[in-house]
């Protein structure tokens, strides 16, 4: 059996136990949880995720994800090409933690064609995908789409990254084998030539002492006639430090007891290092429509990008790595907090579509529009405003929808606004021509957050999710995805 037979396989099951029995256990437990006389937040007994059953598990309106369907199937049949994939999203998506297991799985079933589209995050200030490790020097400045002004370059990524001076470096490394590409795509405002990429060189060596500072434990034996107030006076520091150092309650203290004593003398020593000076030559990049790249003959694990000499000003807002095998890249754009109208508040936005080649956008946002409020129809105007955009600039591409999960309102009060996200777009998608998982559903809606809390799935917040929980999502995502899939393979 090959591995897409036996990864259907799986999920087919999940999914007939799913339509088959949450319309009874699971009611059923929503009956006891929601009838108690305690108030729900006080059950603090974990439960087994073993137990969790998702509720119709399934892509609706799939007919709009025809065309990413094709793809795929001529990926298959063929192994040859790439079928790329988009997720857009807020923090779930910045975290990579969603998208990384739908990466895997759909690289499991039609190939590894690269890690996808990524950004300098850690540069930026905030958190970077695990599989890559961004450093750099020079100093940067950034702009975030929640924050920053129209007038800054925020382009695709929701996030410019400005280094402050002409001679800076980034440097990329690749913490993961499976992701060494061949191809490096760098997108930037107006798909200017105003980066170039090298690698550094190891140059002449110097020895340097460096001072080593180690703290000394320091500790006073007291002697008869001793109180607090002399020993703190003798090592100058508080009583009050002095007490809480040594977990003291009261001033009295025994002769003969041995005190810390904080913030003790720190021992000074040198060690010798070596220091290497290092050179970068650079590479000029190949210009095409959208992106500027570089090509090599061999997988590469690391590459440093420096600016173009003659450019005064920088401003990086993407990179795409690939490399030279079939198959699917599965790309996260996200940023911590974003709204849609965040996004698409910045042309650039738009304009840099085409450079991702996508086949398929899947859209992700709503939770942080419950936080300000929004109601349903605003909601949706940002929604709907970020879907024509993307079509008029890839209209070759499918798109998806999913609505926000089940979350409380500022940690406590029912969110009846994702409640009503959900039931517009499922009611927009067929006239907007788009698919829907519809996310709230599965996770047994906003009743179920207890429920799905003891499990181990969302964070205390009841806001977020935990590792497991987001993993578990994707894996439900990917399993209803394979499903339209297949049957719309069976009809062909």
């Amino acid at each position: 059996m090959n591995k897409l037979a036996v990864i259907i396989a799986f999920f087919g099951t999940l999914f007939v136990q799913a339509q088959s029995d949450s319309l009874s256990t699971s009611d059923s437990i929503h009956v006891v949880i929601d009838s108690v006389a305690i108030h729900p937040d006080s059950i603090e007994t974990p439960l087994d995720i073993s137990n969790f059953e998702p509720y119709h598990n399934v892509i609706q309106n799939d007919k709009a994800l025809k065309q990413i369907f094709e793809k795929l199937y001529q990926l298959e049949q063929t192994k040859q090409g790439k079928v790329r994939i988009v997720h857009i999203g807020d923090s779930h998506i910045q975290a990579d933690l969603f998208t990384a297991v739908m990466r895997l799985r759909f690289q499991q079933v039609f190939g590894n064609g690269g890690f996808g589209f990524t950004f300098p995050y850690s540069l930026a200030n905030t958190n970077n995908s695990a599989p890559l490790r961004f450093t750099g020097s020079g100093g940067f400045s950034s702009a975030r789409n929640l924050f920053a002004d129209v007038s800054r370059p925020v382009g695709i990524s929701g996030i410019a990254l400005e280094p402050k001076q002409k001679n800076f470096h980034i440097d990329l490394l690749i913490k993961d084998a499976q992701y060494d590409f061949t191809v490096l795509k760098l997108i930037s405002p107006q798909n200017q030539s105003i980066f170039q990429v090298s690698f550094a060189k190891k140059g002449s060596s110097v020895q340097e002492k460096v001072a080593v500072k180690t703290a000394v434990t320091s500790s006073h034996k007291v002697k008869p006639g001793e109180v607090l107030g002399s020993i703190a006076n003798k090592y100058n520091i508080s009583i009050k430090q002095l007490k809480q150092a040594n977990g003291l309650k009261s001033d009295f203290i025994r002769d003969g007891k041995v005190l810390k004593i904080p913030g003790g003398k720190s021992k000074v020593s040198y060690k010798t290092v070596t220091k290497y000076a290092y050179s970068y030559e650079p590479i000029a990049l190949e210009k095409s429509a959208f992106t500027n790249n570089y090509i090599s003959s061999h997988p590469l694990d690391k590459i440093t990008i420096i600016g173009n000499d003659s450019i005064e000003k920088f401003a990086l807002n993407g990179i795409i790595l690939e490399n030279s095998n079939p198959g699917v890249t599965y790309s996260g754009i996200g940023v911590n907090g974003a709204k849609a109208g965040d996004y698409t508040k910045f042309p650039l936005f738009f304009e840099q579509i085409p450079a991702l080649e996508a086949d398929l956008f899947v859209i992700s946002l709503g939770t942080n529009e419950s936080f300000d409020k929004q109601e349903g129809q605003n909601y949706y105007y940002n929604l709907r405003k970020m879907i024509e955009g993307i079509k008029a600039k890839a209209p070759q591409a499918s798109i998806l929808v999913t609505t926000p999960p089940p979350s409380k309102l500022h940690r406590k009060s029912y969110n009846s606004y994702i409640d009503s996200y959900s039931q517009i777009i499922q009611e927009q998608a067929p006239l907007d021509q788009f698919a829907v998982w519809n996310l709230l559903d599965v996770f047994g809606g906003n009743k179920n957050i207890i429920l799905n809390s003891r499990m181990g799935l969302m964070a205390k917040d009841k806001v977020h999710y935990s590792k497991l929980g987001y993993e578990k999502q994707a894996e439900l995502f990917f399993g209803a995805f394979i499903q339209s899939y297949e049957l719309f393979k069976s009809e062909k």
